[in-house]
């Protein structure tokens, strides 16, 4: 026997030494018959210390299983407390013990619910549906949460234990489950508000967040998660639209700004939303983000943008690394925009971007440098604005 393999067996032996010591058949009778539940329920820390231990015979193994089992069903709630927060991450707790204790009431299940891997995808799953709220919101909130249990949450699970779940960043969430979140919890901001604020999102959700959620998650959806252009390009003209309707206060120029700068952070700023909130009208938009693509400051880039003789235009234009060939429909754009004034009646805006979209559209002839998928929109949206009637009746752009 070589000098490590004498070290290791010498080692074990000490282990099981040890072991003795600590519990041997005396001192489960002893302990069987201890009056006191603080006695009982520090002997539940030492069996935690050592229920893993490698080092463990096959007959010290049972010892300790058998005790936990017997604790485990203890009239005292003291000892099963503890027993279930000793031994809340031990890999050897018997199958068995963990679910007694997880079925347990409260103060007992909870250490265990959260945080043992001893507890199957099953388990989980019938604990949901039987359990009570705080039981649901333990299981929310455990490391790596699977599909399977997630999917249960958000069918069964309370409003709160729903909301745990989608703060979870270790939950694995599936894309139909998302969904299903989205229907039962259409009423509930504060489940909404989580979702939106996971790192990923599923498109078709994110999608269908935005016409359920504050404008400030709607901005978080956009710079944050992968929505279409279209998508994007109608909470950008709404984020535009509060900013010309208060200008006068500076705050919603300020909050343009800050969503400009994440969007870019994020590479969400792409060169088609840019020229589509123009071409809409939202000049306030399309300042700050051409400054912001081209690294000018925008007190700068608004001179340049409006300069009379259009060279600032195309020097900036170029800068920011806009494509080239729709260059003759932004010029055109930002001729419409200085001609067109912003009036201030009620249905303003709506007017206002009529009349953009319409010259833009009949007077830029190349149509053929614009994507079809841009073209569209703007084609939609002009289709959508010309219905307002002469009392301004249509108030909103879909």
């Amino acid at each position: 026997m070589s000098k490590e393999d004498e070290l290791n067996s010498s080692q074990r032996q000490q282990g099981a030494k040890d072991m003795s010591t600590q519990l041997t058949q005396a001192d489960v009778a002893r302990l069987l018959h201890e009056p006191s539940p603080l006695i009982r329920a520090e002997v539940a820390g030492k069996i935690a210390q050592e229920i893993d231990n490698p080092n463990l015979t096959d007959k010290e193994l049972t010892l300790i299983h058998d005790i936990v089992r017997i604790m485990a069903k203890d009239v005292e709630t003291q000892v099963r407390q503890a027993l279930s927060y000793s031994l809340r991450y031990a890999a050897g707790l018997p199958h068995d013990v963990a679910l007694k204790l997880a079925n347990d009431i409260e103060i007992v299940a909870l250490p265990v619910l959260e945080h043992s891997t001893v507890l199957t995808d099953s388990d989980l799953v019938e604990i949901i549906r039987g359990g009570s709220h705080s039981k649901q919101e333990a299981i929310a909130v455990r490391p790596n949460v699977s599909e399977n249990v997630a999917d249960e949450l958000i069918t069964s699970a309370s409003e709160k234990a729903v909301t745990k779940l989608m703060s979870n960043v270790t939950a694995r969430i599936a894309d139909v489950s998302m969904n299903k979140a989205v229907t039962r919890f259409e009423g509930s901001d504060v489940v909404k508000e989580a979702m939106v604020m996971r790192e990923k999102l599923p498109v078709t959700v994110a999608e269908r967040l935005v016409t359920m959620v504050s404008e400030q998650l709607r901005d978080h959806l956009v710079s944050h998660h992968e929505l279409s252009s279209a998508v994007a390009s109608d909470i950008i003209l709404r984020s535009s639209e509060r900013a010309i309707i208060n200008m006068s206060t500076g705050s919603s120029t300020l909050e343009i700004e800050k969503l400009v700068a994440q969007m870019y952070s994020k590479k969400r700023l792409t060169p088609s939303i840019v020229i589509r909130a123009l071409c809409m009208g939202d000049i306030a938009f399309f300042e700050s983000a051409v400054a912001i693509m081209a690294n000018v400051p925008l007190l700068n880039a608004r001179i340049l943008l409006h300069d009379a003789g259009r060279l600032g235009l195309k020097t900036l234009y170029e800068k920011a690394g806009l494509p080239a060939n729709l260059f003759p429909a932004v010029r055109m754009a930002m001729a419409v925009v200085h001609e067109t004034e912003l009036d201030g009646s009620p249905h303003g805006m709506e007017r206002y971007r009529a009349r953009v979209l319409e010259r833009v559209l009949t007077q830029f002839e190349d149509f053929n440098e614009m994507s079809q998928d841009d073209l569209d929109y703007l084609l939609e949206k002009l289709s959508v604005v010309s219905t307002l009637s002469s009392d301004g009746s249509q108030t909103t752009i879909n």
